[in-house]
């Protein structure tokens, strides 16, 4: 028997260090690991320990004979990686055991933000001795996209919040919720109570298409529409007009999908799960009947993955549909994990085209088609493509998302890449590109340092290299000691920002919501309002 890597894997790579035989690949380091789908098991070498399956954060590896209809595929996927990928024997990989540096007992550093990327680099900082993080966020509530981005279909991806909460109640890390950078606390004022300040604030704009009509009312980054089913306080009060027949997402990763399949599965599917309750509440009045998901190219060139795919063709009271003869460029692959996408598409191309079943809803997947333009008279009314072929097509529609990416912030102090979208870093060490010099003491990681891309596990290794570098820095005597400790910090915050959120604090938010999940049937009621957020904060019994 072996045990298989299935649709769910985050590539966190916690699996990896404790597999016996090492027939887990690729490895952080090797050539295809950032460009991978997702990791693989060797079936030919796994010796059933289970090992593997007890560390996965997110519960993506499974018995080859508890593998679901759905993940069926992935028994002869894995194996095929290797097939391609002969697996070389080696030693595991050599476990990182970091001490500060000889001559000093101490580092703090401030961490901004506390989604992935944070929470991985306060983990990789609280494991040394000696270390102290301060964790700051803008939101009452950590976890960034965890909590605000993962479709709230997808629970078992969400499971990795456990992790980083354990990481959240170290005693080693302090945590100051609702608390801005740039309004309550500097920067600069961060340096002078750490070490260092390291920057994981995500990517929080979106990319443009840069065609006429995508600011017509109507036509929204799916960067909203998704913070908004899940809860966000900035966009609950967003309004979506889902009177139309038929909505158009532009795009095709992952989260184009995910945006489609929350608009077209019946909401009473939705609500056992955590998405907001106004977004249940309007989602069952939508009288959208098909969700068009257009992409420029090929679904060979498909940026979701191959798990998103199959997901979404087995989702219950959703029919996924094609077009005849645009899926052709998928043929002729002989490769396993192409050859699941070319029949998932073929048989979404062979469902008749002529309506749903039941009131059954539809997801029409379209490629070779270019936007050029939003049209509509004072609000959305069509989309304009061009085809490979030079011609055009219109489709009507009311509604329009944008899926083409999310894109990083300039950060008020520090330089920013325009082009990218990013913070200019050598190896998350931030540095200013005009005199070439590093900016003491500041570091990245997440987004805001290599861009929107990548999976949640992704920023361990990300994180990891961020570390590595400030310990370097401290090693050689270029970072500054602080002039506060954390109790100074703590007290100058709280006089600043008297609404501060500590883990105490989230702890309440966390509970409430889970009880009034236990009470309504649900995973979680989010609270999405500040004012509620906070009110929970404070109840103590």
């Amino acid at each position: 028997m072996t045990f298989v890597i299935n649709q769910g894997c985050c590539k966190d790579s916690s699996c990896i260090p404790v597999c016996p035989v090492q027939c887990i690949r690729p490895r952080p380091g090797d050539p295809d690991f950032t460009t991978a789908e997702q990791l693989y098991i060797d079936p030919a070498t796994c010796i059933d320990c289970g090992a593997c399956m007890d560390e996965c954060p997110v519960n993506a590896i499974d018995s080859e004979f508890d593998l679901s209809e759905e993940s069926a595929d992935y028994l002869d996927i894995n194996a095929e990686y290797f097939a391609a990928n002969p697996i070389a024997e080696s030693l595991p990989p050599d476990l990182v055991y970091r001490k500060l540096p000889a001559g000093r007992a101490e580092l703090s550093v401030a961490i901004v933000g506390s989604g992935p990327a944070a929470c991985y680099a306060a983990g990789e900082l609280s494991d040394i001795k000696g270390v102290t993080v301060s964790m700051f966020e803008r939101l009452p509530t950590p976890f960034g996209l965890v909590r605000a981005g993962v479709a709230p279909d997808h629970p078992r991806t969400k499971q990795i919040a456990n992790r980083f909460g354990s990481v959240l109640a170290r005693p080693g890390v302090h945590c100051f919720f609702n608390t801005e950078v740039g309004r309550d606390i500097s920067i600069d004022e961060l340096l002078e109570h750490h070490h260092a300040v390291l920057w994981a604030g995500g990517a929080d704009d979106d990319r443009r298409l840069g065609i006429p009509g995508e600011e017509l009312p109507g036509c929204f980054s799916a960067r909203e529409f998704v913070a908004w089913y899940n809860g966000h306080p900035d966009f609950t009060g967003h309004r979506f007009d889902l009177t139309g027949r038929r909505a158009v997402v532009l795009g095709n990763g992952n989260v184009a999908l995910d945006a489609a399949r929350v608009l077209a599965r019946p909401a009473g599917a939705l609500e056992p799960t955590d998405i907001a309750p106004h977004a249940v509440e309007l989602l069952g009045a939508s009288l959208i009947e098909d969700v068009v998901v257009a992409a420029r190219r090929g679904p060979e060139h498909a940026a979701y993955s191959t798990g998103e795919l199959l997901a979404l063709d087995s989702t219950e009271g959703v029919a996924l549909r094609a077009v005849p003869g645009e899926a052709d460029s998928l043929a002729g692959r002989t490769d396993r994990q192409a050859a699941v996408v070319q029949a998932a598409v073929v048989r979404a191309a062979g469902r008749d085209s002529g309506g749903a079943d039941d009131g059954e809803r539809t997801i029409t997947l379209r490629y070779g088609l270019t936007p050029v333009s939003v049209n509509g008279d004072g609000a959305v009314e069509s989309v304009t493509f061009r085809r490979p072929d030079g011609s055009t097509e219109t489709i009507e529609t009311s509604f329009v998302l944008r899926a083409v990416g999310y894109r990083g912030r300039s950060v008020a102090g520090l330089p920013f890449d325009d082009v990218t979208g990013t913070l200019p870093h050598r190896s998350g060490a931030v540095y200013d590109p005009e005199s070439g010099m590093p900016v003491v003491g500041v570091y990245c990681a997440g987004w805001i340092k290599r861009g929107a891309n990548g999976m949640i596990g992704s920023n361990r290794t990300d994180s990891a290299e961020t570390v590595e570098a400030l310990l370097n820095d401290l090693a050689g005597g270029r970072l500054t000691d602080p002039v506060h400790d954390v109790e100074h910090l703590a007290q100058l915050v709280s006089e600043r920002n008297p609404d501060v959120v500590d883990k105490h604090a989230w702890t309440r938010i966390d509970q409430a919501e889970r009880r009034l999940g236990r009470e309504a049937g649900r995973a979680r009621v989010k609270l999405v309002s500040v004012a509620e957020l906070l009110a929970a904060s404070r109840v103590t019994s």
